[in-house]
This record gives C-alpha cells, structure tokens and sequence, in this order.
C-alpha cells in the first residue's frame, strides 16, 4: 500500500527495508511542538492573506492543540509507515478535522518545514546552553572569590611552574565558558532567520507573507534565498561546533579534577553525589563524573565531524541524506548540556584542600622567577644575567635536597655578593602571589575584583 500522504505517484508501497531507511519517526518526534507552532502560524498567515478561510483555519488550530496535548500527555500513536513527524501530525489532524486539514500544507513543502523546525529546536537548545553556561560561570565566579587567597601550584608541561592562587586558576575557566557563551549566542543571531515560505526550493506562487510567519515564530527575517533555506544546515553545524569547544573545556576541566582528587595530588575532594565507589576495592572514590565529562567531548566531537561529512558532497537544494543531521545534533547537544549540568555540580559541591596545595605550591623551586625578579629589580641585573645567577642558586637547592627559601644566604652570596637578607621576602609563595599585580595576573586582589566583576555581570543579566 502506497503511502497516502504522498503516495498518488506510486503504485506498490515502500518495501519493508525501504520503510526502515526511511523513516525518521522515532527520532525526529522531538520536533512535535517545533512542528506544531511552525503550523499554526503558517496557518494563520494563509487565513490573513485569504488563501484560506478563516473557518478552514480555526479548525486547523483547533486539532493542532488537540495534536499537541495528545503527544504531551502520551496519548499520540506515532506511526512508521508516515516516516515522520510532519505526516504524522497531518494524519491525525485529517482524523480530527476531515478534509480541512489537507489545505495547511498549501504553499509550503516538507523541505521548509523542516528547516524551520530544525531552526526553532537548535534555537530553543541553544537558549538552554548559553543559560547552563551562565550557571556554571556563576559557581566558578563564586568559589574563585571565596577562594582568592588560597595558594596552589601553577603548572607548565605539568611542571611546578610559580604559585598561582586557586580563584585565578578557576577563573580561567571562567574566560574560557564565556567565549562559549559568546559563540552561543552569534550562533544563535546568525541561525534566526525563517526558511518557512521557501517551498519545496522554488518558492510559491501563492501571495504569502514570509514577514508574518517570521515574525510569528520569533525569527529576526525571513530567509533571503528560497534554494538556501531549504538546503542550509550551517546552524545546526556552527551548533555543534560551538558545543565542541566547549566541550573541550569542560574536558580539560575535567581532567585537572581527575588528577587533582587524586592521592598523588590530593588538591580537591569531590562531593560523594559526583563519585562512585569500587565494586572490589572499599577504599576507592572514583571521579567518575569528570570522567564521564571528559569522555563525552569525543562523541561531541563526532556529531560536528558526521554532519560536516554528510554535507560537503551535497548539492543544491534539498537531499535525503539531510535527514541524518537530526540524530547527530540531537545526541551531541544534548550531551554538552549534560556535562555542562554535571560539571556545575561537581564545582559547586568542590572543596580545595588548601594545605596540600600550598605545600605543593613551595615544591619545584616554583619561586625561581621571584628570585631572578628580585635580582633585576634591586641589583639592577639584566634578566638574562639575573637567569643564570638564580639558576646557580637552584642548583644549590637541588644539591643540598632543600627548598629555595630554606638556600643560606652565604651561598647565595657565594654566587653574587651583592645579594641581601631582603632576598628572602620574595621567596615564600604567598608573596610570590601578591606581587604579581599585573592586570590579569594572579594575585589576591585581582583575583577578587575579577571575580566580584564577573559576579556583578552575571546577576545583572538575570535581573
């Protein structure tokens, strides 16, 4: 049996494993409210316009509510042989309103339909995103001011580099999220523009209003080019792209918790809600969440690199291999927006524990740079000279298994004779942190007016 939604062409029905290629039912159902608006404002506009009568429209309304409180309630069988959720919502609607419903699909095709559902549910998705990623800039924000003062290593090539405080390194993710919001958002502006009235590629012959159909579901425009709209899925993909960097930070979040929870480490403690224990070892407490965070970038990842494969090939307009792009998007922003949701959870539940960051900090001869500073700043020593003299006294340390600060002064001494007793006030990691002033550099004060600033933005917007 031919498909009687467009099925006049054909004179045998699909077989069976054509049916299964070809349907997209159980997947592209999560665009039923998407559908259902994109319909009623098509509706109306065609209703204003005359193509259709006012009676014909309120009907059509009418059983589109009724379609829309049947799948929210459950109660909507959704059927395969009508492939998708727009013939599935049509069926139906010709079930509650008799011929009426087969005027809503008059000047426009499958092809629009579904851009314009597509666009109302990335939309919508990124919406969540950049709120979730509000969220979790807020709890970093507030552990960094809370936690401005707080002494740990700074690490290059996971090297003890110079002290840093734990609010400053918090706050570099913050900077990070933020981009992510801010490609969010240019993501979402460039994306609102509505293909609905484009047609199957052509347009129509109908006197539509693309301007009121855009306007009605929230769009800035209408698109511009009839063979663009139906064929364009640049915003799904720039979706995507933009939740694969963020997922990338997220993932380097999540591993600097994995290692930091570590006993090696032992810089944080992960609250038991973000843990999971071992089912054979009693003393294990597994970041399991960070792991599960870091894990999800790569299926983030290969939902962007599925879609940019689908389409390089593609040419204008519309391609069934489009229908593919549905469960790529679906998975991978719905997987950023989980680790964005557990990851906040895992920041607002962690606690620093502070001496054994600080103890670290001191470790590695990570004042080194304070010690060649000094020597510029006081001595008057060119940096390179000041370079190699602190790398000497280093080298003491290293050989006498002691702490920079812990060098007696004769020694240092015995390489530069004019160094002071006033050497050792630059040695201690704490006031390695509060000299470094610089704007964006770590020290308490910095720290604490970046984090109050980012802070007082955030309320702001949610004012």
């Amino acid at each position: 049996m031919s498909n009687r939604m467009w099925g006049g062409r054909f004179a045998e029905g699909p077989d069976a494993i054509m049916e299964e290629i070809n349907a997209s039912i159980d997947y592209d159902r999560k665009l039923y409210r998407q559908d259902i608006d994109g319909s009623k404002a098509h509706v109306r506009m065609l209703a204003e316009k005359e193509i259709v009568t006012r009676d014909d429209a309120d009907k059509i309304v009418g059983g589109l509510d009724t379609i829309l409180s049947e799948i929210e309630k459950g109660d909507f069988k959704f059927s395969r042989a009508l492939e998708d959720i727009h013939m599935n919502v049509e069926a139906r609607l010709a079930e509650l309103i008799g011929p009426a419903a087969g005027r809503l699909h008059t000047a426009r095709s499958r092809n629009d339909q579904v851009a314009t559902d597509f666009r109302l549910w990335v939309r919508d998705t990124l919406d969540t995103l950049d709120d979730q990623l509000g969220d979790l800039m807020q709890v970093l924000s507030e552990k960094a001011e809370l936690h401005a003062s707080d002494v740990m290593p700074g690490f290059t090539h996971l090297q003890s580099a110079q002290p840093v405080t734990f609010g400053h390194h918090l706050l570099a993710y913050v900077e990070m999220f933020s981009r992510d919001r801010g490609r969010v958002r240019d993501a979402r502006k460039r994306m609102n523009e509505c293909p609905l009235g484009a047609a199957a590629l052509a347009g129509t012959s109908f006197p539509i209003d693309r301007k009121m159909t855009a306007q009605a579901l929230g769009f800035d425009r209408p698109t511009a080019n009839s063979l663009d709209a139906v064929s364009d899925r640049d915003f799904v993909i720039e979706a995507l792209s933009a939740a694969s960097l963020t997922a990338m930070h997220l993932s380097r979040l999540a591993e600097e918790i994995v290692v930091w929870c570590s006993a090696q480490f032992g810089f944080v403690k992960l609250s038991d809600k973000f843990s999971t224990g071992s089912s054979i070892m009693p003393q294990k407490k597994n970041p399991d969440a960070a792991e599960l965070v870091r894990a999800k970038t790569g299926r983030i990842y290969g939902s962007l690199q599925a879609l940019l494969v689908m389409m390089k090939g593609l040419p204008l307009a519309y391609s069934k291999d489009m229908q593919e792009d549905k469960e790529q998007a679906f998975d991978g922003l719905a997987s950023v927006s989980l680790a964005l949701a557990a990851m906040t959870g895992m920041v607002r539940d962690l606690e620093p524990v502070t001496k054994a960051m600080k103890k670290a900090a001191g470790s590695g001869y990570s004042t080194a740079t304070d010690l060649a500073d000094w020597l510029v700043r006081v001595l008057g020593m060119p940096f390179r000279d000041a370079h190699h003299v602190t790398g000497r006294i280093v080298g003491i340390a290293v050989e006498k298994g002691i702490e920079l600060h812990k060098v007696p002064l004769e020694d240092m001494q015995k390489v530069d004779p004019k160094i002071t007793d006033e050497v050792f006030s630059v040695l201690s990691v704490d006031k390695s942190v509060r000299s470094r002033t610089s704007y964006g550099g770590t020290s308490p004060v910095n720290v604490r007016k970046q984090a109050r600033r980012w802070l007082k933005d955030l309320a702001k917007e949610r004012a």
